[in-house]
């Protein structure tokens, strides 16, 4: 018997690989960080499970794509058939193995039916194991790809709960979790994109795990179309997860390739957190560029549910000089510009500004928006149509799916494999592009696709990158009726999400929390919405709403005219709050709170060099207790000493605080150890449900 074996390190984590008789390389161990002249053969032979009865007589291993041909009992990697419906079982050959750094390459074959795999494994130093696969025709006959899994990794078995979300619109980023049993979970999205309720995204976890502490695993796949992911324990204990696109079916002829989406692994002994940073390092480091990386991020105006399709220049205009005034940035000029567009019923695809709206264009529009000291940008969303447009009436077969489908939102999709239809996208936006100064595109996609295959998603990204290459000053937003089309996939293409349609800060405050385990503030959208929420009626103080925003890329989303003093006021102090902290914000790392109250939402950023950090809890509804419990800090420096004070001393609700004596309020501030905030914890004063304490602390 022959053994390979190969390792990709950082400074926290190990993977080992190995390959026994040039079969198909298996994961045998990811984990913490191993010794440099550790003997992977030993580890290999050590951690090997013992043969019973009623079994095959040789060990199934479960490598990066199990095979059934080996004896493996369980999902394999890839599935295969003849285009007779024949089941096809692969027996692949490692061929070469070429590592450079902390990246491995494996080429395999299969000589009987004529393929090659090759597998591409590179591991970042921010802990981040990014996977991939290519598959090829060799052979002269065409075959049929049932599934197509992302490369495999094995579960360890420390780990006894699996975290995933779920969700709904304006309801994203569910969190779930559920203990590992015997057999098969599936999770599928059939929308033809990410889904409201399907992130591409797991943890498991050790019983121990939490936001700060004890042993995670993490799984993203960067994908913005349909996807299946799937969790499975074997019979002898063993388990796997796979990551895959929705592609049954797709007939590959001879010297065609089909690649995976990049899986994104990840491996913390810091709990969440660690695995959250490690996200968040992968998205600034190598994923998100943006236009102009040494530029602010802006402050938001979006006129949405100010104005809905009531589009009038002066009372823009009127919105745009109060956006200002109160700190705004960017001005967003939301749907129903377009011509025809006075409802959702129509000229989607009609991608021209509304003469009858807009006489002279948008010119006039956007010079009063720069005049006022802010840039432009603009609502689209390509990939639609109405039937009641000029591109339906010209172009009916442009569509995507069958006639008899129904309508979403009064819309149907393009199809974006015909390339009428993407040059035809190209050349609107581009002309809108070249004739205005916009500096930004909110690009929306309202509707679940009928009949969409891979291809769809992959136009998708071509057109995206076509419009960036031209246009590199300008940045785009992942709109999907708010988090329908969050995912690695697509932010390689943008430059920031919009999280949901709801600006419920309640609601909102929970799913950033939840969305923070794979998205970095900078790029999750969060506007301050008005008094009254437009999705679930509730009315909330001036000062949460904005907080919340404050604690991501913050924006304004509400008609300002309605605005009275006092919420002007504390809008106006918020804004400037956050102007003042978001460079080192977003260049900080943020950590999950592991809150003791379960209507305490908290979580901290600390600053890159630790200098500072702040902290934001805020109640989402009454607490069961009459007192405030502990809450723990966590990510500074134990022998370090540190000032807190609260950012809004002035908003504290006295009513229910009789008797509070922590200086946090006071000018001098509470001076205590890293270690003793860390160990001890700090008590936070009594608040009303929606209010968030915002205490700022720096090291002394």
């Amino acid at each position: 018997m022959s053994l390979q074996t190969w390792r990709l390190d950082s400074d926290t984590c190990t993977y080992v690989f190995i390959a026994e008789n040039q079969a198909m390389p298996e994961c045998v161990y990811w984990g913490a960080a191993l010794a440099r002249d550790e003997d992977l053969e030993q580890l290999t032979f050590g951690t090997r499970r013992p043969l019973t009865n009623a079994t095959l007589d040789r060990y199934a291993p479960l490598s990066l794509y199990p095979e059934e041909i080996t004896g493996w009992q369980a999902q394999v990697g890839l599935e295969l058939s003849d285009l007779d419906g024949k089941r096809l079982l692969t027996q692949f050959v490692l061929v070469k193995a070429e590592q450079t750094g902390q990246t491995l390459h494996f080429t395999l074959t299969e000589a009987t039916i004529g393929l090659s795999l090759n597998i591409q494994l590179e591991l970042r130093p921010y802990a981040v194991l990014s996977a991939r696969s290519e598959l090829t025709v060799t052979g002269t006959q065409a075959i049929k790809i049932e599934h197509f899994s992302a490369p495999v990794l094995p579960v360890p078995d420390t780990c006894t709960q699996l975290l995933d979300f779920a969700g709904r619109w304006c309801g994203e980023f569910q969190a779930q979790t559920r203990a590992w049993q015997s057999g098969a979970w599936l999770r599928e999205s059939h929308e033809g994109r990410t889904g409201h309720g399907f992130s591409p995204t797991c943890f498991a976890l050790n019983a121990t795990s939490s936001n700060t502490q004890g042993e995670v695993r993490g799984w993203h796949l960067g994908w913005s179309g349909g996807h299946q992911a799937l969790a499975e324990e074997l019979q002898d204990g063993r388990r796997q997860i796979q990551f895959s696109r929705a592609q049954a079916n797709m007939v590959l002829k001879p010297n065609e390739t089909l690649d995976t989406p990049s899986l994104y692994c990840v491996y913390s002994a810091q709990g969440l957190n660690g695995a959250l940073q490690s996200y968040h390092q992968l998205l600034r480091e190598q994923l998100i560029h943006f236009p102009d990386p040494k530029r602010s991020r802006p402050v938001h105006y979006n006129c949405w549910e100010a104005i809905y399709f009531d589009h009038s220049l002066d009372g823009l205009k009127t919105l745009a000089t109060q956006a200002a005034e109160l700190g705004a940035e960017r001005f967003v000029l939301d749907d129903g510009w377009f011509k025809g567009r006075h409802h959702d019923l129509a000229a989607l695809g009609d991608w021209t500004v509304d003469s009858g709206k807009y006489p002279q264009g948008l010119h006039p529009l956007i010079e009063h928006i720069h005049q006022v000291g802010m840039r432009f940008g603009l609502w689209v969303e390509p990939e639609m149509v109405n039937p009641d447009s000029d591109l339906y009436r010209a172009h009916p077969d442009w569509v995507l799916g069958p006639k008899q489908q129904a309508l979403g939102r009064n819309q149907l999709a393009l199809d974006l494999q015909h390339p009428a239809v993407l040059d035809y996208l190209y050349q609107a936006l581009s002309a809108l592009l070249r004739e205005y100064p916009i500096d930004y595109l909110k690009w929306d996609h309202n509707r679940v696709l009928t009949g969409a295959s891979y291809q769809q998603t992959l136009a998708y990204y071509n057109l995206l990158t076509r419009l960036r290459q031209e246009f590199p000053q300008v940045e785009i937003e992942s709109c999907a009726s708010g988090g329908g089309r969050i995912d690695y996939g697509v932010l390689a293409h943008t430059h920031r999400v919009w999280l949901s349609d709801s600006n419920d800060a309640l609601e909102r405050w929970r799913m950033q929390h939840e969305a923070a385990l794979i998205l970095a503030p900078e790029i999750t959208g969060s506007h301050v919405g008005p008094r009254t929420c437009h999705s679930s009626g509730r009315v909330l103080p001036m000062a949460f709403r904005a907080w919340v925003a404050a604690s991501r890329h913050m924006g304004f989303e509400m008609d300002l005219r309605e605005l009275d003093a006092a919420e002007t006021q504390t809008l106006k102090q918020i804004t400037a709050w956050w102007k003042a902290n978001r460079d080192w914000l977003f260049k900080g790392r943020l950590h999950r709170l592991d809150s003791q109250e379960p209507d305490v939402i908290a979580e901290m950023t600390v600053a890159a060099q630790g200098e500072r950090f702040v902290l934001f809890a805020g109640l989402m509804q009454p607490p069961k207790p009459n007192s405030r419990r502990i809450l723990r800090l966590t990510g500074l420096e134990p022998t370090a000493r540190y000032r807190l004070r609260s950012a809004q001393p002035d908003t504290l609700s006295s009513p229910i605080n009789r008797l509070w004596r922590s200086p946090i309020q006071t000018e001098q501030g509470l001076v205590l150890s890293g270690q003793s905030l860390m160990q001890a914890g700090i008590s936070l004063p009594l608040t009303f449900p929606a209010q968030m304490n915002v205490i700022e602390g720096e090291r002394l």
